[in-house]
């Protein structure tokens, strides 16, 4: 049975970056934007690394264009401004926004595993506040216990609490980690 097609309105809006907004637990969830005098706000999920990553390095007055959806009336109340479902940050002073995920390396000692959503470890906390991801496959072989000291080399990225980094290990300890993220 064929699904219906419903098109939705993506709105690009051009402005001076003000400022990022900030949910309860201290994530960025939006951004606000000044557009020719009217402020205009875009939400994001709080939880998503990615655009805190992305939207983390902002500098007020910076040239933005941003895409978005318009966001339903909220059941507590009238928005201030306008307010848009975040969709995609289209440039930076005119250019296409950069990501970047440095190659970097951690040394530490183990002082904890991480678990994926199903239960099973995916890497571990060093005791340097770093986050080495490994994922389930990756970390089985390299029969990591606590109190092990480490050195691991990857991408590397902000945790979302700002303190630590995500290193998506490539190599720990010298050997290579799992199958290719």
């Amino acid at each position: 049975m064929p699904h219906p097609h419903r098109e939705i309105d993506i709105w690009s809006v051009q402005g001076r970056f003000q400022h990022l907004i900030y949910s309860p637990k201290g994530a960025i969830e939006g951004v606000l934007i000044d557009t020719d005098g009217v402020p205009t706000q875009f939400v994001t999920e709080p939880q998503d690394p990615a655009v805190a990553e992305l939207l983390g390095g902002l500098r007020a007055g910076q040239a933005l264009v941003v895409e978005g959806t318009e966001a339903p009336p909220s059941p507590k109340g009238e928005a201030a401004h306008t307010v848009y479902r975040f969709e995609r940050l289209a440039s930076v002073d005119g250019r296409e926004p950069e990501v970047v995920h440095g190659e970097e390396g951690t040394c530490g000692k183990v002082v904890r595993f991480n678990y994926a959503k199903h239960g099973e470890a995916n890497g571990v906390v060093l005791d340097n506040g770093d986050f080495v991801h490994t994922r389930p496959d990756g970390l089985r072989p390299l029969g990591l216990r606590i109190g092990d000291t480490i050195e691991a080399e990857g991408a590397a990225r902000p945790l979302a609490t700002g303190g630590g980094r995500v290193i998506e290990a490539r190599r720990i300890n010298g050997k290579p980690v799992g199958p290719a993220h």
